[in-house]
């Protein structure tokens, strides 16, 4: 079998900052990014959080969950973002005095991506009442269907993109 190395295209690139490598340059250029602005990994440059679609209602079920004491599970990814996010979760509702929650990382092996029906399960028998995903659940239609059947509220968080329809979580 040979392999065959193509080479791209060299993209404008000059509108980026000559202390980036010019390597790093070209895939900034190549995959859309149109601005130095957009490589600041300042706070100041995330979007709004009122941009985020279904925030208030996020909120809203987060915060009764927590008036009522339910169990809060959340449902993680073993990446470095899932990992992450499933970390952030746990530490900030600890600081904000909840004790009720715990977190499941499935193993995609066994379980499959993301919010499965097999999970649902688990944590089901683990008390949830609440299903928080962190990193996965926009395409996981059958695991929130299932977890709406056995009554359990779930909101979904993912930076990934959605498919042709939305999970029906709360």
């Amino acid at each position: 079998m040979n392999k065959v190395i193509v080479r791209r295209e060299k993209v404008d690139d000059s509108f980026l900052p000559a202390s980036l490598h010019p390597v790093i340059k070209q895939i900034y250029a190549s995959r859309g990014v149109q601005s130095s602005n957009e490589l600041t990994l300042k706070a100041n440059q995330l979007i709004s959080v009122e941009q985020l679609a279904g925030i208030h209602d996020a909120c809203t079920i987060l915060y009764q969950a927590m008036v009522a004491n339910q169990t809060i599970v959340i449902v993680g990814d073993f990446d470095a973002d899932g990992a992450t996010s499933t970390a952030l979760m746990m530490t900030a509702l600890s600081m904000f005095g909840y004790t009720n929650h715990q977190f499941l990382v499935p193993n995609r092996f066994e379980y499959g991506y993301g919010l499965t029906p097999e999970i649902v399960n688990i944590a089901y028998q683990q008390g949830a009442e609440l299903l928080i995903t962190v990193d996965s659940g926009i395409s996981c239609i059958a695991g929130v269907e299932k977890a709406k059947s056995l009554g359990l509220k779930v909101s979904v968080t993912d930076h990934h993109l959605q498919g042709k329809s939305l999970p029906p979580a709360d």
